[in-house]
C-alpha cells in the first residue's frame, strides 16, 4: 500500500468516525471507480477496506439494500473476510433473524476474536433454545472477555491477516508480561502463519514445560508437531494428554490422527470405530476413518466411510472431495445432482464449497463433461487461492537464491554426515513421484517413508540469523553440517522399518537439494519428471492438504513450473551426476529398463518384486495411492487434452504458444 492510499484511506475512516457517512459513500465511490476505469491502482488491501467503510456507511444511514449489495461484492473478491460478514448480519437484524444468525456464525468461523458477533449469536442461541450451541459460544465469549485487551486486539488482528502487526503487539506484551502461555500460545500461531515454524516450536514447547496442565496449549503444540509430520512426537503429546483426560473425545481424535501418521494404522482405526459406536453422527470422524482405511489400502471400506459420512452433513465438502481424491471412485449423476444442489446454497460454508468444486470438476470430467467439469475446477481454484496470501514473484526469487548461494566448488564430499541411508524422490506434486517411491519400496533394502517434513524443518531453523538461508550454509563448519545430517537421520529412524535405506518422498525436496547435499553427502537424489502440461494441469485439479499455494492458478503453477525446472538444471550444473531425473512417461513406456537404471543409481542390484510393485502392501498417504496399487496404465497422459482451450495461461506461461 503505497502512503497517498494510506492518507486517503485514515480521512476516509476520520470522516466516519465524525459521522459524515453520505462523504465517505462519496470519497469510497470515487476511489473505487477511478480504479474501476484504469485511472488509479488500488493494492487488494486497500480495496477491501475501501468497500468495507462505504458498506458501513450504507449501514449507519439505514440504506441495507445498497449496504448488502456492496457487502455482497466484497465477499465475491474476499471469500474468507470475517468483518464483512458481521456487517452482512448487522444489515439482515431487522429483516431476515435468520440470515443474520447465518453471518455472525460465518464471521465467527473465519475470525474467532470478534466478539461482537459471539455476542450477537448469544442472543439467536437464547431465542432458539439452541443448548448445546450457546454453551460453546458463552465459552469462546468468556474466552475473548478474559483476554487482556493488547492480545485480544492482536488476534483480531492476526485472523484478519494483519501478521506482522499482531505479532509486533503480542512481542511487546511478552516483554512487559514474561511467559504469560496466552501470549505464547498466540505468538506461535503467528509464527504458524509466518511460516516461521522452529520459532514457533520452541515456544509451545517451552509453553508446555511451564504449563503443564495447560490443554490448549498441548494441542496447540500436538497440532503443530503434525503440521511439521513430527509424528513420532505428536503421539507422545497426545498419549500424556489422554493420560490427564481419558474421556476426551477432542484428544481421542488427535491421538488416531498422529498415529495415522506414523503408520500405526490399525490402532488409529480401533480409536475411530471406537468413537463411532458412541456416537454414529461424527461425520468429521468417517472422513477421518477413511482417509485412514485408504493409506491403509482397503478402499471399499475408505468409501463406505466417506459415504456414511454425507449421510450425516450432506454438505461436508471434504467427504466428497475424499471420494473423488480416491482417482478411482466415480459419481453417478445423482451424487453429481446432490453436489451441485449442496454448492449453490447460500448457507454452505466455504470451505465445503471449494472442496464441492473440486469434486464436481472430477465428477464431471469423468462423465466427460468438460466445459462443467473445468467451470468448477476454475471456481474450486478460484475461491481457495482468493483465501490465500501467495506471490509467485516470491517464490521465483527464493528459488533464484539457491541458484545464487550454491556453486559446484562449494560441495565437498568429505563434509556433511556420511550415511547413504536416504533416498530423497523431489519434484513437482502429481510428477509420478509416488509410483517411483513404491517401486523402490518394493525393494528388499528399502523403506518406503512418507513425505517427511525434517528437511524443510532443517531449512527453516537456518532462516533466521543474520546471513539468511540459504546464503548461510556455506559459512557452516565441517562439524555442524555433520550434526545436521546426523539430526535428520536421527529423526527420521521412526519412520523406518530396520532396511538398510529408506525413502523421503516430499516434493519440495528440490528446493534443498543444495542443503541436503551438504549435510548429506552420499544422499542419493531422484528428480521425478512429468510432461509440463501433464503435470501442471493434474497440480490444478488437485486440491491439496496444505501447502503448494502456486497450484491455485494456472499463470502461477506454469511460472512454478518454469522455475523448478531452472533450479533443477541448476542441481544438474553444480552437482554432476548426483541427482537422477526420471521422467514419468519414460517409466510408463519402459518399466523394466528405467526400474534398472533407477536401482543402478541407488546402487541397489535388481529384484523382480520392483516390476511388480502394484502387489507390494504398505501405508501410502498420498493422492496416487490407489493408482499405484494396479500395474502400469497410460490413461493418465494427456488429460489435459480435452481442456485446452480453457489452457491458453497455462501455455503462455510455460512458453508453449
Amino acid at each position: 500500500m503505497n502512503l497517498n492510499q494510506q492518507e486517503q484511506l485514515q480521512s476516509i475512516k476520520k470522516l466516519l468516525m465524525q459521522s459524515q457517512h453520505q462523504a465517505v459513500i462519496v470519497e469510497t465511490t470515487q476511489l473505487l471507480e477511478k480504479a474501476g476505469q484504469g485511472n488509479s491502482t488500488l493494492s487488494a488491501d486497500v480495496q477491501k477496506e475501501l468497500l468495507y467503510l462505504k458498506a458501513v456507511a450504507c449501514r449507519l444511514l439505514q440504506n441495507f439494500t445498497a449496504a448488502t449489495e456492496v457487502l455482497n461484492h466484497l465477499l465475491q473478491l474476499f471469500p474468507d473476510y470475517a468483518r464483512a460478514y458481521q456487517e452482512l448480519g448487522y444489515c439482515y437484524l431487522n429483516t431476515n433473524k435468520q440470515k443474520a444468525a447465518h453471518s455472525f456464525y460465518q464471521a465467527t468461523r473465519f475470525n474467532p476474536a470478534l466478539l461482537s458477533a459471539w455476542l450477537q449469536l448469544e442472543k439467536v442461541y437464547k431465542t432458539d433454545k439452541q443448548h448445546q450451541a450457546l454453551a460453546l459460544c458463552q465459552q469462546q465469549i468468556a474466552f475473548l472477555q478474559s483476554l487482556p485487551k493488547p492480545l485480544l486486539g492482536a488476534t483480531d488482528l492476526m485472523h484478519e491477516g494483519q501478521l506482522h502487526k499482531a505479532e509486533q503487539i503480542c512481542r511487546r506484551f511478552l516483554i512487559e508480561n514474561k511467559h504469560h502461555p496466552e501470549a505464547m500460545m498466540l505468538l506461535a500461531e503467528i509464527g504458524v502463519q509466518l511460516k516461521v515454524y522452529s520459532d514457533a516450536e520452541f515456544l509451545l514447547e517451552s509453553c508446555c514445560e511451564l504449563y503443564p496442565d495447560n490443554d490448549r496449549a498441548s494441542a496447540a503444540y500436538q497440532s503443530l508437531l503434525s503440521k511439521l509430520g513430527k509424528f513420532p512426537d505428536a503421539a507422545a503429546v497426545a498419549e500424556r494428554r489422554l493420560a490427564q483426560s481419558p474421556d476426551s473425545f477432542t484428544v481421542k481424535v488427535g491421538l488416531a490422527h498422529a498415529l495415522v501418521g506414523v503408520g500405526d494404522i490399525d490402532k488409529a482405526v480401533d480409536i475411530y470405530r471406537k468413537l463411532l459406536e458412541d456416537n454414529k453422527d461424527r461425520p468429521a470422524v468417517w472422513v477421518a476413518l477413511g482417509h485412514a482405511l485408504k493409506a491403509k489400502g482397503d478402499t471399499a471400506e475408505a468409501v463406505a466411510s466417506y459415504e456414511r459420512a454425507t449421510q450425516f452433513a450432506a454438505d461436508l465438502g471434504d467427504a466428497y472431495w475424499s471420494l473423488a481424491n480416491t482417482k478411482t471412485y466415480k459419481f453417478d449423476s445423482v451424487w453429481l445432482s446432490r453436489m451441485q444442489d449442496e454448492v449453490t446454497k447460500p448457507e454452505t460454508k466455504l470451505e465445503d464449497k471449494i472442496h464441492l468444486h473440486f469434486a464436481l470438476g472430477k465428477g464431471f470430467e469423468d462423465s466427460g463433461e468438460y466445459e462443467y467439469a473445468f467451470s468448477h475446477y476454475e471456481q474450486g481454484n478460484a475461491l481457495k487461492k482468493r483465501t490465500l496470501q501467495f506471490d509467485i514473484a516470491r517464490t521465483e526469487a527464493a528459488l533464484e537464491a539457491q541458484q545464487k548461494a550454491f556453486s559446484e566448488s562449494d560441495f565437498n564430499p568429505e563434509a556433511g554426515y556420511s550415511s547413504p541411508d536416504p533416498i530423497f524422490i523431489v519434484g513437482l506434486p502429481r510428477a509420478g513421484s509416488t509410483l517411483l517411491e513404491q517401486i523402490l519400496a518394493s525393494h528388499s533394502k528399502v523403506d518406503g517413508t512418507m513425505e517427511l517434513h525434517d528437511i524443510l524443518g532443517i531449512a527453516s531453523s537456518l532462516s533466521h540469523q543474520n546471513t539468511p538461508y540459504p546464503f548461510n550454509v556455506n559459512a557452516l563448519a565441517d562439524d555442524a553440517l555433520s550434526t545436521l545430517g546426523q539430526r535428520y537421520i536421527e529423526q527420521t529412524k521412526a519412520y523406518r522399518k530396520g532396511a538398510p535405506f529408506f525413502i523421503d518422498k516430499m516434493p519440495n525436496n528440490f528446493i534443498h537439494v543444495g542443503l541436503i547435499k551438504k549435510i548429506l553427502p552420499n544422499a542419493k537424489i531422484i528428480d521425478a519428471r512429468r510432461h509440463p502440461m501433464d503435470c501442471c494441469f493434474s497440480g490444478y485439479k488437485q486440491l491439496f492438504g496444505e501447502g503448494q499455494e502456486f497450484s491455485y492458478g494456472l499463470d502461477d503453477i506454469g511460472r512454478y513450473y518454469k522455475a523448478y525446472e531452472k533450479l533443477m538444471a541448476h542441481w544438474h550444473s553444480v552437482l554432476p551426476g548426483q541427482v537422477l531425473t526420471v521422467q514419468h512417461e519414460d517409466v510408463l513406456n519402459d518399466l523394466e529398463g528405467q526400474v534398472k537404471r533407477i536401482l543402478a543409481f541407488c546402487k541397489l542390484e535388481f529384484e523382480e518384486a520392483c516390476l511388480q510393485f502394484h502387489k507390494t502392501k504398505r501405508v501410502i498417504k498420498t493422492p496416487s495411492s490407489e493408482q499405484v496399487r494396479q500395474p502400469i496404465y497410460k490413461t493418465g497422459m494427456q488429460q489435459w487434452k480435452p481442456f485446452e482451450e480453457n489452457l491458453d495461461a497455462l501455455k503462455t506461461a510455460l512458453g508453449h504458444n
